[in-house]
């Protein structure tokens, strides 16, 4: 026997539920149908490959073959797609990651994601969501606490959402500047005599930084923006001695700060300023990782009610699939060793 089940919105979807556990989605409006299935069905491929079910396009039609919490999973995922692009009118590949969040499916089901607009950071090249549950403590914490601190592995969004935060606040004048910094320390590598002035002995450091802006912003804008001074971006070593005034200033991988230098950085702090403070303590490159100031800080800091902490593990990683299972890997032959 089939069930329909109409899409509460409108008349866009229907869902028709078949024998041996099949279900098939009619999508009707060819836009929303185009974005969800993705170039040579890239998109559908890597639900696919993830829910371990079968799914086939046909005209306005995917239908979802294989075990029934599987197909279901799917199911919800395309219908979070569905919302997805109506809040920002494009798919990329990041949302077929997060549609097989339960935590964001949840949320999709209680509340669609075009009713959650409070969580949509929306930067002129983009419309940036928070993608599991401490992302949105984070961001959450980013637009109301003047200090916050974010420890995690790499992907879980803690430069990227910091970021957007800071860029829509410069431009909608709630502050004057954005203040991107890191500490100068190669990654693991000797990097040698780096050539040219200062700006460009420091750029290389600083790279990830800029490819967040370039994400969010055209770069003839962020160029403005630097050369006017409303973007700057510094090594953590040029923040000693200054008062930050309507600011929102990010130190960036402070594990390869100093709980000395972490310290300078955070008593910067003026009016109407946010400090915010992120780093990864398993990617330590100082060469006495003791030194690393990161984790004692949020420790030493843990009481200030003023200051934020927001501890992200493997399960918000927001990146490839397979940089999730990367990340426990380590993380579990690092346990293993403790």
């Amino acid at each position: 026997m089939k069930i329909n089940k109409q899409n509460k919105r409108d008349k866009d979807v229907s869902i028709v539920y078949g024998t041996n556990n099949s279900i098939n989605i009619n999508i009707f409006n060819n836009e929303i149908l185009m974005e969800i299935v993705g170039s040579f069905d890239n998109n559908l491929k890597e639900l696919e490959k993830v829910s371990g079910s079968k799914i086939y396009c046909r005209g306005n039609s995917i239908s979802i073959k294989g075990e029934k919490n599987a197909n279901e999973k799917v199911k919800d995922a395309i219908e979070y797609l569905v919302e997805r692009f109506r809040s920002d009118k494009k798919i990329d590949r990041n949302d077929i990651i997060t549609s097989l969040n339960n935590d964001m499916i949840q949320d999709t089901k209680n509340k669609s994601t075009v009713q959650s607009i409070d969580q949509v950071i929306k930067t002129p090249k983009r419309s940036v969501i928070p993608r599991s549950k401490r992302q949105k403590d984070y961001v959450s914490a980013l637009k109301t606490n003047q200090i916050v601190m974010s420890l995690g592995p790499a992907g879980t969004g803690k430069t990227y959402l910091a970021v957007a935060v800071a860029l829509t606040m410069l431009l909608e004048k709630k502050v004057e500047r954005i203040i991107l910094s890191r500490p100068a320390v190669e990654a693991g590598e000797r990097l040698g005599f780096l050539p040219g002035d200062m700006k460009e002995k420091i750029d290389p450091y600083l790279r990830p930084l800029y490819d967040s802006l370039n994400d969010l912003l055209d770069y003839e804008k962020i160029q403005r923006k630097i050369e006017s001074g409303e973007i700057e971006i510094a090594p953590l070593a040029f923040m000693r001695g200054r008062t930050l005034k309507n600011s929102f200033a990010i130190l960036d991988e402070a594990q390869n700060a100093t709980r000395t230098q972490i310290k300078m950085f955070l008593t910067r702090i003026g009016e109407n300023s946010k400090l915010v403070v992120n780093g990864d303590p398993s990617q330590i490159d100082l060469p006495n990782k003791k030194d690393s100031g990161l984790v004692e800080s949020q420790n030493i800091l843990r009481d200030v009610k003023e200051i934020s902490v927001i501890n992200f593990d493997h399960n918000d990683v927001i990146r490839h699939p397979l940089v999730t299972k990367i990340v426990e890997a380590y993380q579990k032959k690092t346990n293993d060793h403790s």
